[in-house]
């Protein structure tokens, strides 16, 4: 964060001083965990369904914080937030259990301070690029950071950190020495991901894609498209929309927006596109990197199809700020993902390799994974797919299993594992042998031990609360690997 008084903090979120001067000068990082607090930091105290930040305030003062952002007084140099009305735009993201509007106070707090922040930054040449979709957003996201890097410093956020919390978290990560903020967009109701705009808002926005995600919560693709479109619509006319050409819901887009569009993907309108592309026979692709500025030659190192229009978008992005073809080629073809859990390829030494693809999951990014299972097992190898519970889907559900088994088996997946009886439906589907239903992950874990033979490709995926990486752990503990 760039260097703030405690008074300035005040300022920026409204709030009123408790027990400080005001002097007390911010000089690192902001955190709301007191464990990963260092010297000159601000605390956030966060109240949770387990535990309240403000029970940590003086623990993180003790571990260097100069001041903590709190909802009421905690005994030690603070700036505490405003109450807010109820009813009012900021409380609707009031966390579970908030029952007294301290936790909306302090995250309408935290988003003051980040916009703050991001605007000041912004005058001296910060751009700030965010990214939403329904698939693919966490992969894009990464891929964009790797190539603004060897452009300048660049800040993203860890993993899928792209809510109410860790969207302003990770704006704050950003100094003057910043030259790009990154920023994942997720949204769960329409207007929200509008909210994340205005804390902060972006120059470039890209929209990946329009599926199924949160349809649950959405109702119909209509409501998401209408939601996911609030990103180009926060684009200042000077900036720019990035559109999947592919997609005609995003490509559609570009009527939602004064910013200047630019498209990606294989289409012949995307100014950024993907032609000669070529399987390698491991799952991953090479293609001929077209842009306004040139062409290069890029050979992807994640395995499946969808990395491609990934890329696209990620190139995209970085021609608009200084990027050559060569240099998108360069990093590409070493590229590594940085968040894990999605797509994680790891050989195990017996010559199984296992596919921890279990952060999340969609109905779309099943159907993505299941190819990208297909293309790396090719006719020498056994696919497995392990699959368990999509979450969010509402009405949706049973037919999406329907279309997912359905899938497996037009694309010839050989065995295919359902983990819990919520998706029992899975079950419908003939791949390969019989598919077998199993409790749970360790049931999953315990059948696959007995069954896996060397050469085997499994592929693990599920929604996030499933927490079926702990059958990928448990496949490449047993044997051993060479991650």
């Amino acid at each position: 964060m760039i260097e703030m008084t405690l008074a300035e903090v005040a300022s920026a979120v409204g709030g009123v001083l408790h027990g400080a001067t005001g002097t007390e000068m911010v000089i690192g990082g902001v955190e709301f965990d007191s464990r990963r607090i260092g010297p000159g930091g601000l605390f956030v105290a966060v109240p949770g369904e387990r535990v309240d930040g403000h029970d940590f305030a003086a623990t993180a003062m003790a571990a260097g914080a100069v001041g903590v952002l709190a909802g009421r007084p905690v005994g030690v140099p603070s700036v505490v937030a405003p109450r807010l009305a109820v009813g009012s735009p900021s409380t609707s993201y009031a966390l579970a259990a908030d029952t007294d509007g301290v936790g909306a106070a302090v995250l309408a707090a935290l988003s003051a301070l980040a916009r703050t922040v991001v605007h000041t930054l912004s005058q001296t040449g910060l751009h700030v690029v965010g990214l939403t979709g329904s698939s693919g957003k966490t992969s894009t996201k990464d891929m964009v950071a790797a190539l603004l890097a060897p452009l300048g410093p660049t800040v993203a956020p860890p993993g899928s950190f792209n809510n109410e919390i860790g969207h302003p978290w990770t704006a704050l990560r950003a100094d003057a020495t910043t030259r790009h903020l990154v920023l994942e967009l997720s949204a769960r109701a329409c207007g929200q991901i509008a909210a994340l705009c205005q804390v902060a808002p972006p120059s470039i926005g890209v929209v990946l894609n329009v599926g199924s995600a949160h349809l649950g919560e959405f109702g119909s693709r209509d409501a998401v498209a209408t939601a996911k479109g609030e990103l180009v619509e926060a684009l200042p006319a000077a900036g720019l929309a990035v559109l999947n050409a592919d997609d005609p819901v995003v490509s559609a887009m570009d009527r939602r927006t004064a910013a200047r569009v630019v498209r990606f993907g294989q289409s012949p309108s995307a100014q950024v596109r993907a032609t000669e592309l070529v399987p390698d026979g491991r799952g991953c692709f090479s293609f001929r990197l077209v842009t306004p500025v040139g062409q290069a030659r890029v050979a992807l190192t994640v395995p499946g199809e969808h990395q491609v229009s990934n890329a696209l978008a990620a190139a995209a992005v970085a021609v608009e700020l200084g990027a050559t073809p060569a240099g998108i080629a360069a990093v590409l073809g070493c590229y590594r993902p940085a968040s894990r859990w999605r797509m994680e390829v790891t050989d195990r030494r017996d010559g199984v390799t296992v596919v921890n693809d279990a952060y999340n999951a969609n109905p779309e990014s099943v159907a993505a994974a299941l190819r990208a299972l297909v293309a790396m097992a090719g006719t020498e190898r056994r696919s497995w797919a392990v699959l368990g519970p999509l979450a969010e889907l509402g009405e949706a559900t049973a037919q999406a299993y329907r279309t997912i088994g359905a899938l497996a088996v037009s694309l010839g997946v050989n065995r295919l594992v359902v983990v819990g009886e919520q998706a029992r439906s899975l079950c419908s589907s003939t791949a390969g042998s019989a598919p077998v239903l199993v409790a749970d992950a360790a049931a999953a874990l315990e059948f696959l031990h007995g069954e896996l033979t060397p050469g085997d490709v499994v592929l693990i995926k599920a929604s996030r609360t499933v927490g079926l990486e702990r059958i990928a752990d448990g496949l490449l503990d047993a044997e051993g690997s060479n991650r």
